[in-house]
């Protein structure tokens, strides 16, 4: 965790978890780590973890089995993608085409594109 960043820190334990879940090291069905267990890793607070978790919850990418535990949902890892790629082609990819008009770039852009398509 960056402690510093301007992201907040329930955020970046959140995105972590995402990639976690996305690169497969936490995949559908398997338990998260516990709520004091991550909290003790990571060297924050009880209350910043719950309150990820339970936004994961929300979003369908957990779920709390009362008394277990949370869990990956069967669909975290689409409903992770689904909002990845929104973040992408709404903020990402305009940012990227900006700089390669900006920076005269696209014969470039262009044949990198097609030596790894």
């Amino acid at each position: 965790m960056d402690f510093k960043a301007s992201k907040g820190i329930f955020l970046q334990i959140a995105d972590n978890i995402c990639r976690q879940i996305l690169e497969g090291r936490l995949p559908a069905g398997e338990r998260t780590p516990s709520v004091r267990d991550l909290a003790a890793d990571l060297e924050v607070n009880r209350n910043t973890v719950l309150r990820t978790y339970e936004s994961l919850e929300r979003e369908g990418i957990i779920e709390n089995r009362r008394g277990v535990g949370y869990f990956v949902s069967e669909s975290a890892a689409s409903i992770i993608a689904d909002r990845e790629k929104e973040e992408f082609f709404r903020s990402d990819l305009p940012e990227f085409i900006g700089k390669v008009k900006l920076l005269n770039l696209e014969n470039e852009v262009k044949q990198l594109l097609e030596k790894e398509l």
